[in-house]
């Protein structure tokens, strides 16, 4: 169903659409919430308090574009806030679920749950902001323009934020393949 047709019945107390809206994003927002809190408590508690927010003030919601990159965008800047003011520090990842799952080959999934854990674990060794954009860009799928916007700096602030976070992450990646 078309999101625009969602946010209309949510408007008018249909709780049926709400309920598809919080299923159809959680996943990406608890994603997003995740790699950049580190803490899966604490992006759960972030994913809620957005719906939370968003349910409140339903009446003057406007959709002018997507209701993902909205959600996902609100996300992250919740993120960034509570980063703010708990002065989080990069804590390995707590991965109780993991993101994808071939049943019929265990090794294939040990293989790749111990790549995530690695990928994980790299991603909290990288500046807030260089980690923040390169999840940005891959898991919400937003441009450089719309981080940009979204972040309130350039599009080349952006630009060098992503190569600086990939170069280093390469960099962590191949020096743990090393050793």
């Amino acid at each position: 169903m078309k999101d625009k047709l969602l946010v209309m019945r949510c408007k008018r107390g249909n709780a049926e659409a709400l309920e598809r809206i919080y299923e159809k994003y959680k996943k990406d927002m608890l994603v997003l919430a995740v790699a950049l809190l580190h803490n899966t408590s604490a992006a759960e508690d972030v994913v809620h308090d957005v719906f939370t927010c968003f349910v409140r003030d339903i009446e003057r919601f406007r959709l002018t574009g997507s209701l993902k990159s909205y959600l996902l965008t609100c996300v992250a800047n919740r993120a960034r806030n509570t980063n703010k003011a708990k002065h989080l520090r990069a804590v390995e990842s707590d991965l109780s679920e993991p993101f994808g799952s071939d049943e019929d080959n265990p090794s294939a999934m040990i293989s790749c749950n111990e790549q995530l854990q690695q990928l994980s674990s790299a991603m909290t060794r990288l500046p807030y902001d260089q980690r923040e954009t390169i999840m940005l860009h891959f898991q919400a799928g937003f441009t450089f323009k719309e981080i940009a916007d979204s972040l309130g700096v350039s599009v080349n602030t952006v630009k060098s934020r992503y190569r600086y976070g990939i170069d280093r992450l390469r960099s962590i990646l191949d020096g743990e393949v090393i050793k």
